[in-house]
């Protein structure tokens, strides 16, 4: 018996777009490891605490504008990106953070529930060293109440993401 994506995403609480992609990438078997909870998972502490994970293990995706375009960073939940590193590291002249509809837009799904990939529009992605620390990350499932577990060289991989330093530095 087949199943289509809106069925399986509703089983496991994945966005339908990003159990399409999952498929899509031949990580199927991945929509069924999807974990929706009743309450929001929108904030890394949000879901470090549904998960019981350290914050550190989550993969945060956001959205910026360098000079307009929007580039999508992945980071681990315990710290901030630096825009400054990543304004280096894109040559950009300015980069700040996108709006919410530029997020939409692009990504396809609102912030809170941003997956590292899946996304409507190709993206450049960059993903911070810090989410190597870790065996296995959580990043968001396409909802803000979904989440999914993945190695993180796995997970950079399928972003098609650069490994860079854009962690802000506490003194």
């Amino acid at each position: 018996m087949t199943t289509t994506a809106a069925t399986d995403a509703e089983g496991s609480g994945a966005h339908p777009r990003f159990a399409e992609a999952l498929r899509e990438l031949g990580l199927g078997d991945l929509v069924g490891r999807v974990r929706r909870f009743p309450d929001a998972t929108r904030t890394a502490e949000e879901a470090a605490a549904a998960i019981g994970c350290e914050l550190s293990q989550i993969c945060k995706s956001l959205i910026f504008a360098a000079d307009g375009v929007p580039v999508l960073v992945l980071m681990d939940g315990s710290s901030r990106v630096d825009l400054e590193l990543v304004r280096k590291e894109l040559g950009a002249d300015k980069v700040t953070r996108a709006k919410v509809d530029v997020v939409r837009e692009t990504t396809g799904y609102a912030i809170g529930g941003v997956p590292p990939f899946g996304h409507r529009t190709r993206t450049r992605v960059l993903a911070d060293r810090s989410l190597l620390e870790h065996d296995v990350v959580w990043a968001a499932a396409g909802t803000p109440y979904s989440v999914f577990p993945m190695a993180p060289e796995d997970l950079v991989a399928h972003a098609d993401g650069t490994l860079v330093d854009v962690r802000e530095r506490t003194a």
